[in-house]
């Protein structure tokens, strides 16, 4: 296993990737990005990061430009994509499925990018279904259809929780809300469980 860290320039300013090898080959790739006012030193991302490497995934942990420049309030959704599709088209090693993913805002992100990046499946923390307490704002068309996708959200989440159709496969975390730190190795498990029946993890 390997790390490395730098900077990619973007339409949007510079973004911060972290790349983590594993230690043999890579049966794929997976991106990750953070929420809103968070980092990618979330404890669901971690431990997603650390189980996804250790089965064979090559993970590439990305901070967005409004918070490499020191800003907690989130860049507006089309800056947000477009400066994700700049670092994933310039870090993707050709041939390895690329897998998209994040927890909230950065969920958000990886879904709508999805089809246009040419992804193979997209793994989704804590989406955000709707606004707290506005469950008619429903972001549910945000998920990507004809692609594999896992939602994990907390069943107390006032987010919400996205139901479950073709495609998209719903798992609830019990007792977790929004920032899923009830049993993140569990999630974790599932998460590399979702990649494995995939042929994306070891």
């Amino acid at each position: 296993m390997s790390s490395s860290e730098k900077t990619v320039e973007t339409p949007r300013g510079p973004a911060l990737v972290r790349l983590t090898e594993p230690a043999g080959p890579a049966r794929s790739q997976l991106f990750l990005g953070h929420g809103a006012g968070g980092g990618v030193d979330a404890p669901d991302l971690t431990a997603v990061h650390d189980a996804a490497v250790a089965a064979g995934v090559r993970v590439l942990l990305v901070t967005q430009p409004y918070r490499v420049a020191g800003r907690r309030a989130p860049a507006p959704a089309g800056h947000l994509d477009e400066a994700w599709g700049a670092v994933v088209r310039a870090n993707a090693v050709p041939g390895l499925p690329v897998i998209l993913g994040g927890r909230s805002s950065g969920a958000r992100v990886a879904s709508r990018t999805a089809p246009g990046l040419g992804a193979a499946g997209v793994l989704a923390l804590a989406f955000p279904l709707h606004p707290p307490g506005r469950p008619e704002k429903s972001r549910a068309g945000e998920l990507p259809a004809g692609l594999p996708v896992c939602v994990l959200n907390g069943d107390r989440d006032p987010f919400g929780v996205p139901e479950p159709r073709d495609g998209v496969e719903v798992i609830v975390r019990p007792g977790a809300v929004h920032d899923l730190r009830t049993d993140v190795s569990g999630t974790a498990e599932l998460a590399v469980g979702w990649l494995r029946r995939h042929g994306w993890a070891d």
